[in-house]
């Protein structure tokens, strides 16, 4: 996203995009802790951020109980309690990247392999697939030429929208910045601590139309401060 416009010198309209994910198989599986673990030492790093996120853009029917799929399987495929509470813990925010998520990860299943004697083992169909996906991008059409009409517009912006620009985002951006803050910053002073605010929020624990509910209180406190 450019932040500024050569024309002007003014920052340049937020273009809002949205997206899907198209999702794929890898051909690995796991029925057993182990074999989790095992996988997890070499599966792409797609694939963990996948089953981090993708449940985000995923239909469901249901709210479920954690937030990432490697907790849930060890929840309901092995019944084991302990260890998806500890997986469910693991936030990839408060992680530099995804090799860290990895680390944990590893780390909370070798710990649980060297504690239990009982290996459970998952039903034929319910072992856990891991999945690559890849992120389908689509222009809105829509421009937003200031931070006012940002915080006017954010509470209708579809969840792939959402999605793309608060979370995806963190993995284009140089230092991990979602585009709703770093392009707020571009206007200078008056929107600082908006960026600031909305940067401070941790999407990991809140579905996509929570964190939007969120998003559009903070910055419409914010731009009431500015107007005032």
């Amino acid at each position: 996203m450019t932040p500024r416009n050569g024309n002007h010198g003014l920052p340049a309209p937020f273009q809002v995009r949205d997206c899907s994910l198209v999702s794929q198989a890898t051909g690995l599986r796991a029925r057993t802790l182990g074999e989790l673990r095992s996988s997890l030492r070499t599966i792409p790093l797609s694939s963990i951020y996948h089953h981090f996120w993708g449940r985000l853009l995923r239909a469901q029917f249901s709210e479920p109980e954690f937030n990432n799929d490697f907790a849930s399987w060890a929840q309901h495929a092995l019944h084991d309690r302990v260890v998806a509470e500890k997986l469910g813990a693991v936030n990839p925010g408060s992680l530099s990247d995804f090799e860290g998520v990895r680390s944990e990860l590893l780390e909370i299943l070798e710990a649980r392999l060297e504690e239990t004697e009982f290996v459970p083992w998952a039903q034929g169909d319910q072992q856990f697939h891991f999945i690559l996906s890849q992120i389908i991008v689509f222009d809105t059409g829509y421009r937003l030429d200031d931070p006012a009409a940002l915080a006017a517009s954010i509470g209708v912006l579809p969840p792939g929208s959402i999605y793309y620009h608060f979370i995806d985002s963190r993995r284009r951006t140089p230092h991990g910045e979602d585009d709703f803050s770093l392009w707020l910053r571009s206007f200078g002073e008056p929107w600082a601590a908006a960026a600031q605010a909305i940067r401070g929020v941790d999407p990991y624990f809140s579905s996509l139309a929570e964190l939007r509910a969120n998003l559009t209180t903070t910055l419409q406190e914010h731009a009431r401060e500015v107007e005032a």
